[in-house]
């Protein structure tokens, strides 16, 4: 059970830290209009909602195949999600 701790972990700190980067970008930048700021943080925590809702399924036929493929798209979720915050 520590790798379910763990993926819940990961899941928290890494939406975490995009939405400090949104936070940072907007402190260094107060001239600017934060939409899309707004709208970066919203879509990580909608990511961080689906994905702790997926790890609290209790009906799954193949657990470590539903883990890993949880892991994966946390990993796509994280490369979208900062690519937004460097084009800001």
């Amino acid at each position: 059970m520590a790798s379910i701790k763990n993926l819940k972990k990961d899941i928290n700190f890494i939406l975490g830290d995009i939405i400090e980067e949104c936070y940072i970008w907007e402190l260094e930048n107060p001239k600017k209009e934060t939409v899309n700021t707004e709208a970066i943080i919203n879509e990580a925590f909608d990511a961080f909602d689906s994905l702790l809702t997926k790890v609290s399924e209790k009906n799954v036929a193949n657990k470590k195949s539903h883990f890993k493929a949880i892991s994966k798209d946390l990993e796509t979720i994280a490369i979208e999600l900062i690519a937004k915050v460097n084009k800001l």
